[in-house]
């Protein structure tokens, strides 16, 4: 290839099955396609969970890119280039109103079933989970269709915009289960700040909720990039075939 080519991917739903380890096709896939570009991760989790699912220690030195947390906390070629904290950008006072709102919210849902931990707190975003990010993958499918009939996260990320509108906070639907809280601007486009114009002729990205509301939308409709939407694993691997015919 003549071109410098970029590939993102997202990864829960589209390099992994949700909260999953990565499979040997896809592994296989991704060596094959470094050959001729380079491979970039943008993530909502954090560094931890995206390094487990992706193959340990070895990550670094694989992907050009790493990006945790929608690119706010990023590494090139394994050395950190960004890491930015939402309580020195928005305030403890307005992060506690959005956790005591949504705690309450949540209180407040009847579901088949709640486990632990509905706010994780990372570095750039808090996370909200109304059944409870310590369910099993079982009560994780569960929720899924219970969501998907009845739109719970829809309806909370409604009322959050609803209560919060000048709070400088977005909020987008993340993975299977939760909702992600970060300031404006903090989406996965953020990572395209730590990518030079110059660096690369194309970059393409690879996600599952490109839709409005979703957290891989406003990087799949940048005007930087080539945007892909994907519905599996397997349909990554499908269309990443078609459009590198030399890695098939």
């Amino acid at each position: 290839m003549t071109a410098k080519i970029l590939v993102l991917f997202d990864v829960d739903g589209t390099l992994t099955p949700a909260r999953k380890l990565i499979e040997d096709n896809m592994k296989c896939t991704l060596e094959n396609l470094k050959k001729h570009v380079a491979v970039g991760i943008v993530g909502g989790s954090d560094y931890g969970k995206i390094k487990e699912q992706l193959g340990g220690e070895d990550i670094p030195k694989f992907y050009d890119y790493v990006f945790a947390e929608n690119g706010v906390v990023g590494y090139k070629k394994g050395e950190l280039i960004s890491a930015e904290n939402i309580v020195s950008c928005i305030g403890d006072d307005n992060l506690q109103k959005v956790i005591n709102f949504a705690l309450k919210y949540m209180s407040e849902l009847q579901l088949p079933r709640k486990r632990g931990t509905f706010v994780e707190f990372r570095s750039s975003m808090i996370n909200l989970c109304p059944i409870g990010r310590s369910c099993s993958y079982d009560e994780r499918l569960e929720f899924v269709a219970l969501d998907k009939a009845e739109n719970i996260r829809l309806k909370f990320l409604q009322a959050l915009r609803k209560e919060f509108p000048d709070v400088g906070l977005q909020f987008a639907i993340g993975g299977q289960i939760s909702i992600d809280v970060f300031p404006i601007g903090w989406d996965k486009t953020y990572c395209l700040r730590h990518i030079p114009a110059n660096e690369f002729d194309q970059i393409y990205f690879f996600g599952d909720k490109t839709q409005p509301g979703g957290n891989d939308h406003e990087i799949f409709n940048s005007e930087r990039t080539i945007g892909h939407t994907v519905t599996s694993p397997e349909d990554t691997v499908c269309q990443l075939k078609k459009l590198f015919p030399q890695i098939a």
